[in-house]
């Protein structure tokens, strides 16, 4: 992917400083002074004195209102305010597929972005069905045959036209930019490696790659599978990397959000804007224990076991950074047909950690039903280094489909009872617990109106097995609508996770699609300092009243589209170990001359 200098930022030209003071969220009144319009009645002879005050003062004002809100400081937020910068992705480079080659020859600004373009995809076997095809689309143009090539070409090129620039803000609740990547929601270590490698983490302007050579001063290794602590810092840095640190304010808990005859209103924050981008994820808070298991929220005790209940990657990166010796009571739910555990897609030399514990959860869930095809997993034991860091026999106790019916503090740990999935009763005692179910987001934001106008109707938020969660929402919540168009109501886009994809890789479609539409209205708009004055409505297609519909991304809409957890991490590809594909590919080659 080739990256044109950017030159210096030209959009905002208040000094930094006094931007930053203003948009403070402890300096919010400046922001509602401004709304009101109070008279300066101060004596002239302070003026002087106060010039600052009064450069802040223009800044909160200036900023007060912008063309575009995003809520979210997370990947695709900074992607998307990367575009809104001005900075355009154009299709550079010939694509392998010959039909999307074609597609795009006359055609290259990547904001430009329609359903002909990907409607091949579902017939071919080269893209994910799992994520919406616009995402995937980005995919495959930035990173072309990245599953089966060591550093591929881009078909890409990012151009900065700051003419196109649009004044926005990206509002986030974490301190840092990131997202959830700066949250560690369990108690487990930062220095687990991510499921991703490296490249698929990066960001346009300032690679993965860029941000490890500047750090350690050599290129970045092939296959990477960088620590949580090392992304977080890297999506830390990009902001100031890339020049667009003053649009992004962290630490900025956004509530009050509301339709105006003209746009939005930010109430916590005094902003208006004509374009709202949902960029708020699907992880920002962790699903709740049920009361009976709160007397286990307040015991820490290390010398007892430590119970860790949930069947997916949190639990298991629990389980991996509690220390070898103490024991761990794992409860999980085991229906490997119906819902199997995201860990079982592991490849067990590439996710040797997440394959040795799938490996424990199956022996302990064909122990319970006193199968005698336990001894299978025992076969990659030797093969497996994770298993050689503890005495597993010893340390792990796992209990599938069980469920605890009593708990009773006594002194410094508690003592549960659990009813097996045979029936059987058993007591443990326990010093701590780590409820690893899960996590989801909220849209809690917006006041009612607006948030019955973006959620809607849809019921895809639960299945049968889901208990509903009030205020929570899921990857399949807005999956649909997401499905039907990205644009989810006027002039409200949905971006990052809340579509259902939660890889990065797969954030660049939706943040195209949004940039694409914001930066096509910005004509119809004019006012003081380049902002919105005067409403104009975005127009969104109207699905036909037919069973089947296709909207932007290209999905029916009578559920031929691939079914997702929950919250699940759409890796399709955890079972391959990528390591290898490139050399199998030399071989294969090799073979047919």
């Amino acid at each position: 992917m080739t990256i044109e200098p950017t030159p210096p930022l030209v959009e905002e030209r208040l000094a930094t400083s006094a931007r930053a003071d203003a948009l403070h969220p402890n300096r919010l009144t400046n922001l509602q002074d401004h709304h009101h319009g109070p008279a300066d009645t101060r004596d002239p002879s302070s003026h002087g004195a106060s010039g600052f005050a009064r450069m802040r003062d223009m800044a909160s004002t200036a900023l007060r209102d912008v063309d575009t809100v995003i809520v979210g400081n997370g990947p695709s937020a900074l992607i998307l305010s990367y575009i809104l910068h001005g900075h355009i992705p154009y299709y550079a480079r010939p694509h392998h597929d010959p039909l999307l080659r074609t597609k795009l020859e006359s055609r290259r600004n990547l904001l430009d972005l329609t359903p002909d373009l990907y409607a091949h995809f579902q017939s071919s076997l080269r893209y994910s069905t799992q994520a919406l095809p616009i995402n995937t689309l980005l995919d495959t143009l930035i990173r072309p045959n990245a599953d089966t090539e060591i550093d591929p070409e881009s078909c890409v090129d990012w151009r900065y036209e700051p003419d196109k620039a649009v004044s926005h803000l990206a509002l986030g609740n974490p301190p840092h930019a990131g997202g959830q990547w700066t949250d560690n929601p369990v108690s487990a270590s930062n220095d687990i490696g991510t499921l991703s490698y490296a490249e698929m983490l990066s960001l346009p302007g300032y690679s993965f790659a860029d941000h490890w050579k500047a750090l350690n001063g050599e290129p970045l290794p092939h296959f990477l599978r960088p620590t949580r602590k090392q992304v977080a810092a890297y999506y830390k840095a990009y902001p100031h990397a890339v020049g667009i640190a003053e649009s992004i304010l962290n630490g900025a808990q956004v509530s009050g959000v509301s339709r105006t005859a003209d746009g939005f209103y930010i109430g916590s924050h005094g902003i208006r804007c004509k374009h709202l981008v949902l960029a708020s994820g699907i992880f920002s808070v962790n699903i709740p224990p049920p009361p009976l298991l709160s007397p286990l929220r307040s015991v820490h005790n290390v010398t007892k076991p430590l119970l860790v209940i949930g069947s997916g990657f949190s639990a298991a990166d629990v389980i991996i950074s509690t220390p070898p010796h103490r024991k761990v009571i794992h409860m999980f739910n085991w229906s490997p047909e119906d819902r199997p555990s995201p860990l079982r897609g592991c490849h067990h030399q590439a996710y040797p950690e997440y394959a040795g514990i799938y490996r424990q959860m199956k022996l302990a869930a064909l122990s319970s039903s006193k199968s005698k095809a336990a001894a299978s997993p025992l076969m990659r034991k030797k093969n497996n280094p994770f298993f050689a860091r503890r005495d597993w026999a010893s340390v792990y106790e796992g209990l599938a489909n069980a469920t605890i019916v009593d708990v009773t503090s006594i002194d410094e740990f508690v003592k549960i009872t659990i009813r097996l999935e045979s029936g059987d009763i058993i007591e443990r005692a326990v010093g701590g617990i780590e409820y690893a179910v899960g996590r989801r987001g909220s849209l809690e934001y917006l006041d009612e109106p607006l948030r019955s106008e973006v959620i809607g109707t849809t019921t895809g938020g639960y299945e049968e097995e889901d208990e509903p969660l009030p205020g929570l929402i899921s990857g399949r919540t807005l999956r649909d609508k997401a499905e039907e168009d990205l644009e989810i109501a006027p002039s409200v886009f949905l971006i990052g996770s809340l579509t259902g994809d939660s890889l990065v890789r797969h954030a660049f479609g939706a943040c195209a699609y949004a940039g694409g539409r914001i930066l096509d209205a910005k004509h119809e708009f004019a006012g003081d300092n380049g902002c919105a004055a005067s409403a104009a409505k975005t127009k969104i297609p109207t699905p036909p009243r037919s069973p089947v519909h296709k909207g932007v991304n290209g999905h029916s809409r009578n559920g031929s589209s691939p079914k997702i957890r929950p919250n699940g991490v759409s890796h399709q590809d955890l079972h391959l170990d990528r390591r290898k594909l490139p050399r199998a590919m030399v071989l294969q080659d090799a073979e047919k001359q």
